[in-house]
């Protein structure tokens, strides 16, 4: 695999193993906001115009799928569901199950590919990159959107968790 260097920094392709670390590291911090969220608070909105918390984690959670069909050829379980919209899942615990779940989906996607796997393309959309890649945009999606519920939490008058790097 190669590795790629500018600025001074030096990129080298995940592994499965390393992919696995970070993604369980997510699904746990994520797991962290979703408790630190009262009850009331699954419905909460800032602006009217927003989403609200359990409409950004659906989000997060229906993106989860999506990515990781895209990376493994998988069937999305969730395809053709608006899990925004569905109020059966905007309970606290039904929308930590849900959460959880999507993050279990990624998870046995990374871990049923090889690190070779990992470099190759597959379509997204109109685009063509490679798994990694693919997770990468997973990774960086989830992460925005759990950002976003950082405002919600403190909005309720609640410390979010602390950040969780490693």
């Amino acid at each position: 695999m190669l590795w790629m260097a500018f600025s001074g920094f030096s990129i080298k392709p995940k592994t499965v193993a390393q992919m696995t670390t970070e993604w369980q590291r997510a699904k746990e911090f994520t797991k962290e906001y979703l408790d630190a969220m009262p009850e009331d608070g699954m419905g909460y909105k800032p602006t009217p115009e927003i989403r609200s918390f359990a409409e950004q984690m659906l989000h997060l959670t229906a993106a989860n799928y999506n990515f990781t069909a895209a990376a493994t050829g998988k069937a999305n379980p969730m395809q053709g569901k608006k899990l925004e919209t569905m109020d059966e899942l905007k309970s606290k615990a039904a929308l930590t199950k849900a959460v959880m779940d999507s993050y279990d989906f990624v998870l046995e996607g990374i871990k049923g590919l090889s690190d070779a796997q990992l470099a190759e393309n597959v379509k997204m959309g109109p685009r063509e990159m490679s798994r990694e890649t693919v997770f990468a945009k997973a990774f960086e999606h989830q992460t925005h959107h759990r950002g976003q519920a950082t405002i919600y939490i403190r909005m309720k008058g609640i410390k979010p968790p602390n950040e969780k790097l490693f």
